[in-house]
């Protein structure tokens, strides 16, 4: 799930208004087994050998209705696996050449710079 903190970028992410908002289920970007990029980011099914960026942070404790509610469906702490979550500052900053672990790692997941206020995860 994607989520965004839309009122963050005008007034300031500690604002009253700068709630999380689910913004998109990665399930609709997931047209295949991506699990070079999970283990890579979140250390899910990470038979590659990674360093993952992010591993086992649950969920953020300021996550929003909507991702609570898509997480409970899915059977919540019981049933769904690889629970963290990770910054696009995070993505950012990401040494891709060398943190990650195998030579072939940049060549399988090297994103962009996202917009402040947006996080995503497993």
């Amino acid at each position: 799930m994607i989520e965004c903190r839309p009122l963050a970028r005008i007034w300031g992410e500690d604002a009253e208004d700068a709630v999380w908002h689910a913004a998109i289920d990665l399930f609709l970007l997931n047209t295949g087994n991506a699990y070079d990029a999970l283990a890579c980011l979140f250390g899910v099914r990470n038979s590659f050998g990674f360093r993952p960026l992010t591993e086992d942070r649950g969920l953020p404790e300021d996550a929003s209705d909507g991702l609570r509610n898509t997480f409970n469906a899915w059977g919540g702490p019981r049933d769904a696996h690889g629970r963290t979550w990770i910054s696009w500052t995070e993505l950012a900053d990401a040494n891709w050449d060398g943190q990650i672990g195998p030579a072939r790692s940049a060549e399988i997941w090297s994103p962009g710079r996202g917009p402040t206020g947006h996080r995503s995860g497993t």
